[in-house]
């Protein structure tokens, strides 16, 4: 099979259709399919095969479309890098996975080519935004289409397996390592077909879907869905509210996905109430837990069109959905429901289990377990964290949660050390580590602490050696060159010494919990 017949099909079906729309730039479907067959040509010509993976380094354009379908035809697996990972991280994903080619933009460029060069890999590098691209083996994206120039008008596919892998999804590990769930082009099928079975997001001819976030993450995952069904696709570059409200209102964008992060500053943007919303018919939040009062703005600005989902990278897609009805429902008669994430989404099965895998009743705490042809079966070379995290079909979540009766999921815990801020993974072993180095730090205990904005902030609770003086804002800047900006604590406590469990181990819930005291749940 191959997932690129679906732009074929669509650029004979709706051949008017704007496919693609990002700043001023518009791809008709047509035009989106002859591009992707050039790219894919030219892959092809260059002797990349199925097995093979295709990186890509850039903030959101609508050129990482063309690379995502063109990819789909070639048969080739997709590697999308974070763009706010920093120059090792990206050297240690070339050096892990079989990246034969990296694409990435002007931004990018530097720590790109430097990471190719210590990877020491057989790595084509391609300069999305370089005319004439000049470093060691360096070509630029527009050469690499032309190179393909021939094969435009017809349609590339090659036949790959449904066990065929199709994106390597990287997330941090529960050390703060990079890993990828390995999504095959059967969980992309399965992906899309629940995208189309969810009625009130199910996209249409007519649908404009505004990608907000980056379109490398969960923001991205409707993208075949779109094609499929005729829907124009519109990427916002970077995420700024009053481009937001603009786009929305010039262009009647109809759905959207947001993080709560980016929620919270629509709700408090000073503009907010100058601009009509009101083509508006599907807004999803997602990526990371919203409270309650959240969901209440958001409707009452936005009205009756709210609705949020839970997923994972592991999942590939959403597994439970609580819908624009439901939120509504919360907001008359039902407030714990804002509480909960949703209802299993189409074939998604959901337990709550306790530690010996057994399901719980109805009430009951335990770890949310799950499974469905969307979920992925393991980790890129890394078979240790695979079978920790997938077991006898079933996805083990890592979070803890309690079902109701009438089927709704309620997450209230993590058993992993992970921060959600802005809808960005943060594990607190990698803070710990970068402060550690600060000479005045003798010990250290990071976890996540609620925040009105960004859902979760990051604190260190830091003891520190004898005689040493050092400020949170020194430590702040100190972490700040360590790791990525999104990284770093917002805050440190100074205290004289850390709790301790009756192993001796710092007892990390009891540093946090005198931060959630008050709160019905451990998530926000």
């Amino acid at each position: 099979m191959n997932l690129g017949i679906y732009l074929t099909r669509s650029a004979r079906y709706w051949p008017e259709a704007p496919a693609l729309v990002c700043q001023d730039r518009r791809w008709s479907y047509p035009e989106l399919e002859r591009s992707t067959n050039r790219l894919a040509s030219a892959l092809v010509s260059r002797g990349l095969c199925p097995g093979d993976a295709v990186a890509s380094l850039a903030w959101n354009r609508g050129e990482l479309v063309e690379v995502e379908f063109a990819l789909y035809k070639a048969g080739l697996t997709r590697a999308p890098i974070n763009a706010r990972l920093g120059r090792g991280e990206i050297e240690h994903i070339l050096r892990y996975a079989p990246v034969r080619v990296l694409v990435y933009d002007a931004a990018h460029r530097e720590d790109a080519l430097a990471a190719i060069a210590a990877a020491g890999t057989d790595c084509i590098p391609v300069a999305l935004d370089e005319p004439q691209a000049t470093g060691p083996g360096e070509i630029s994206y527009e050469d690499l289409l032309a190179e393909g120039g021939e094969g435009a008008g017809v349609p590339v596919r090659v036949e790959v397996d449904q066990d065929q892998p199709c994106v390597l999804n990287f997330t941090s590990g529960s050390t703060g390592s990079l890993k990828a769930a390995v999504q095959t082009v059967g969980n992309r099928l399965a992906n899309m077909r629940k995208q189309l079975m969810v009625e009130e997001s199910r996209p249409r001819p007519g649908t404009r879907y505004l990608a907000c976030g980056p379109i490398t993450h969960a923001t991205g995952m409707p993208l075949l869905a779109c094609v499929f069904s005729g829907a124009t696709t519109h990427i916002l570059p970077a995420w700024n509210p009053q481009t937001f409200f603009e786009t929305v209102e010039k262009e009647r964008i109809t759905a959207t996905f947001l993080v709560p992060a980016m929620l919270n500053t629509l709700l408090a943007h000073p503009g907010a109430a100058d601009h009509d919303v009101s083509s508006l018919t599907n807004l999803r939040v997602g990526g990371a837990p919203i409270s309650p009062q959240r969901l209440r703005d958001a409707v009452e600005f936005f009205g009756p069109v709210v609705a949020q989902g839970y997923g994972l990278g592991e999942t590939t897609s959403i597994i439970a959905s609580l819908s624009s009805r439901d939120v509504a429902r919360g907001v008359r008669e039902d407030p714990e429901l804002l509480q909960s994430c949703g209802r299993a989404v189409f074939d998604t099965e959901i337990r709550i289990v306790d530690e010996k895998g057994q399901e719980l009743a109805p009430g009951e705490i335990g770890e949310l377990v799950v499974r469905g042809p969307d979920c992925v079966g393991g980790y890129w070379k890394a078979p240790e964290l695979s079978a920790e995290a997938f077991r006898d079909g079933w996805v083990l979540t890592g979070d803890l949660g309690w079902m109701r009766e009438d089927g709704y999921l309620f997450l209230v815990d993590r058993k992993k050390d992970m921060i959600i801020s802005g809808g960005f993974n943060i594990y607190c072993t990698e803070v710990e580590a970068a402060l550690y180095e600060h000479p005045a730090v003798q010990e250290t205990c990071v976890v996540g602490v609620p925040d009105e904005k960004w859902g979760e902030a990051v604190k260190a609770v830091v003891v520190t050696h004898a005689g040493q003086d050092v400020t949170a804002e020194q430590l702040i800047d100190f972490c700040a060159e360590r790791l990525d900006r999104f990284k770093k604590p917002r805050s440190v406590d100074f205290v004289a010494a850390l709790p301790t469990n009756r192993n001796g181990k710092v007892d990390r819930k009891a540093v946090r919990e005198p931060f959630w005291g008050g709160t019905a749940r451990r998530v926000n």
